[in-house]
Parts: C-alpha cells; structure tokens; sequence
C-alpha cells in the first residue's frame, strides 16, 4: 500500500488510469452500444459513435479521446481529494488497521471507495450526458442519476474488488516494493 503522500498520488493515478478507460468502454459498448448502432444504422459501435460525429457530452458531439481525458480528469481530483481519503477513513472506523488481515483491511478499503466514488462520478456524468437539447429539468438529471448508479454500481464493484484494484496492486508493489519494505525495516529498527 502506498506509504507517502507522493505514492499515494501515483496510486490514484495508476487506478484512474485503467478505472477510466473501463468505464468508458463499460458505457459505450455494454450499456449503450446496442443503442448506438440501432440509432446510426451501423453494424459496430465504433463505426456509430464516428456516424454520429462523437459522444453526446456538455450538449456537443466529441471525440472518445475527449470523454476519455475528462472523466480522466475529473475522475483523478475526485480521487485524491475525496476518494482515497475518506474511503481510508471509513474503513479504519471498522477495522483496527494493526490487528486485521491486510487483505481484508484493502477490501474494505475498496468497498468503501466504489460506494463513494460511483454515485459521485455518476452525478458527475449524469451532468456530463443530460440531454441539454430537451430543455434542463432537476427531476430527469436525479432519474439519470440513479439511473447510471444502478448500472455501474455493480460493474464498479466487481471490476475494482476483482480486476482493477489487484491489477494496480501488482504494479504499484512492483514499482515501490523494494523501497517500502527497506522504509519498514529501518522504521521497525528504530522503534526497537
């Protein structure tokens, strides 16, 4: 796990990173990708989003690489400012951190990041793709609201407790492995 605030950023941006593009593609072609092709005539859903000249966002078409770099980006500072640390938070209410399993201290750690970070990034989306051309009603931006967190909830949950997050994992302790455990050492040497 991440030990410096430095490492802590490299960590949300290694998960955003991969969080991201998932969910894009999760939105584009599972969700709405039968949707697309129906709408532009198109036997793909690539070949619909370039028939109709992008992705629906802000009331404007846009590239996927656009999408991509703003969820990104907005996605990242959610992360950082409230993901990482409130999720921490939660979970360490529950668990003693010294005394259980790291794995299931990470899970819970997991748990309480989807359970904070997929309703605040639907809400976010939910202003991204509202369907400015029908006129702004507060009732239709809360149904796709709820909507969007009933369908990414559970894909949130799954792919970051099963795939993203021990993806991450992985290359995070590749990366910093050494370095952490010669940090452990020397701090346990100098507490003794």
């Amino acid at each position: 796990m991440p030990q410096t605030k430095a490492q802590r950023m490299i960590f949300a941006l290694l998960t955003v990173i991969v969080t991201v593009h998932a969910y894009v593609f999760y939105s584009l072609y599972v969700v709405n990708g039968s949707i697309l092709m129906e709408i532009n005539g198109t036997n793909s859903v690539i070949a619909a989003i370039n028939a109709q000249g992008g992705v629906y966002m802000c009331g404007n078409y846009v590239p996927i690489w656009a999408v991509v770099l703003v969820e990104f980006i907005l996605a990242y500072l959610l992360e950082i400012f409230m993901g990482s640390p409130c999720s921490f938070r939660l979970a360490a209410k529950i668990f003693d951190m010294k005394t259980t399993h790291p794995v299931l201290f990470e899970t819970a750690i997991i748990c309480a990041t989807v359970g904070l970070m997929c309703p605040a990034m639907s809400l976010i989306a939910a202003f991204l793709y509202y369907p400015y051309y029908a006129g702004f009603n507060v009732f239709t931006l809360l149904a796709n609201w709820v909507k969007l967190v009933c369908f990414n909830f559970p894909f949130a949950f799954f792919s970051q407790l099963f795939f993203i997050q021990p993806l991450i994992r992985k290359v995070f302790k590749t990366l910093f492995g050494k370095r952490n455990a010669a940090r452990n050492v020397q701090y346990a040497t100098e507490t003794e």
